[in-house]
């Protein structure tokens, strides 16, 4: 009687090992094709149907070899039998993990799929407005280009034109300088001097008022072009 529970629990696990091997081949099967196209999609659909039939198959083999290995007369043999029957049934339990994960990696994709075609169905209606605030937008965009673009260029007018005052002024304080000295070398009276001092500070406030105006001008237009 122990022989033949023997036999038949040998046959049993042998049976549960190719089934084994034959699941998890079909497992990466289902695996490789979850990214694929959707002819593969289907075709990992149905494989993963097989690959849960299998499974369960192997748990009512496992449970078949649960029962028989307690009948197993010798001691260290059932002690064996139940260490296989044990790693048998977690190797199961693992494959039918791994099922569950892509199973539910397929229903949140779907769920996903289906939520994208809401959306596009709803924008759909919506394109055109979506579309004119793009256009908008990039008009903006364009204008605020232009804007910095003239600014800097109105800056860097300015800035020449005040170091061209700067650089005037020096030479007239120079020529000033120069003017004084030939006329005191000259001897002129000090009246005629004070006449053309007072006709130089009448030149430099003409040409701070031109600097001003020029300044007041610049600032003025890059207001404008704000």
């Amino acid at each position: 009687m122990a022989g033949e529970g023997g036999g038949a629990l040998s046959e049993l696990y042998q049976r549960s090992k190719r089934l084994l091997l034959k699941t998890r081949d079909d497992l990466e099967r289902v695996e490789r094709l979850e990214f694929s196209s959707s002819a593969g999609a289907i075709g990992s659909s149905e494989l993963s149907v097989a690959v849960r039939r299998d499974i369960s198959q192997i748990q009512a083999l496992c449970s078949e070899m649960d029962g028989l290995w307690r009948s197993v007369a010798s001691k260290p043999q059932r002690d064996l039998w139940k260490r296989k029957v044990e790693q048998v049934a977690e190797e199961a339990d693992s494959l039918r993990e791994s099922l569950d994960r892509y199973m539910q990696r397929q229903q949140r994709r779907m769920q996903e799929a289906q939520e994208r075609t809401e959306l596009l169905g709803r924008a759909n209606g919506e394109s055109s407005h979506v579309l004119r605030i793009f256009d908008e937008e990039a008009q903006a965009m364009q204008s605020a280009r232009n804007s910095s673009r003239m600014l800097e260029e109105a800056s860097a007018t300015g800035a020449a034109i005040l170091a061209k005052y700067s650089e005037q002024r020096e030479r007239l304080k120079g020529a000033q300088r120069k003017a004084l000295d030939v006329l005191n070398t000259l001897g002129l009276s000090n009246s005629v001097l004070r006449i053309i001092e007072r006709r130089n500070r009448v030149d430099q406030w003409i040409k701070y008022a031109g600097m001003i105006l020029t300044f007041v001008i610049v600032i003025a237009f890059l207001r404008w072009v704000r």
